[in-house]
C-alpha cells in the first residue's frame, strides 16, 4: 500500500511485467458470464493459448488464468493481474475486468476468437 489515508488509497504492484518490446497498448473492458472458458476459442493459436500479455484489474467476479505448465492463478474483484503470454482464462463468477494489452498482438487473438465463434454458429 503506497497511500492509505481516510481521503485516498493508492496501491502499487512493482515488477508487474515488461511491455517495452511491444508497440501501442489498448485499453479494454470485458464482461464474462460465470462458467465462461475461452479455451475452445483459442484452439489453433500457438499451444492453443493466448500468446499476448495482459495487465489489468478485476472490477467484479473471480477469474482463473491457466498456463501451459499446468499452473493456475486466481484473481478476484479488487485485485490487479498480469497474464503473461501462454494462458487461457475462465470465469468462476460473473466478472468485469479492465485490461491493457499490446494492441496489434491482441487484435490478432480477438480476430482468431471471432473466427472460432463464427465457425461455431454455422
Amino acid at each position: 500500500m503506497r497511500v492509505d489515508t481516510p481521503a485516498a488509497v493508492a496501491r502499487q504492484q512493482t515488477e508487474f511485467g515488461d511491455a517495452s518490446q511491444y508497440g501501442e497498448l489498448s485499453g479494454e473492458y470485458f464482461t464474462l458470464a460465470a462458467g465462461t472458458d475461452i479455451s475452445a476459442l483459442l484452439e489453433g493459436l500457438e499451444d492453443d493459448l493466448c500468446q499476448c500479455p495482459h495487465w489489468g484489474y478485476v472490477l467484479e467476479g473471480t477469474l482463473t488464468a491457466s498456463y501451459a505448465d499446468g499452473s493456475e492463478e486466481v484473481t478476484e474483484a479488487g485485485e490487479l493481474f498480469h497474464w503473461p503470454p501462454g494462458h487461457t482464462v475462465r470465469a468462476q463468477a460473473d466478472s468485469e475486468i479492465v485490461m491493457f494489452s499490446p494492441q496489434d498482438e491482441h487484435a490478432e487473438v480477438i480476430d482468431h476468437m471471432l473466427g472460432r465463434l463464427d465457425e461455431s454458429t454455422r
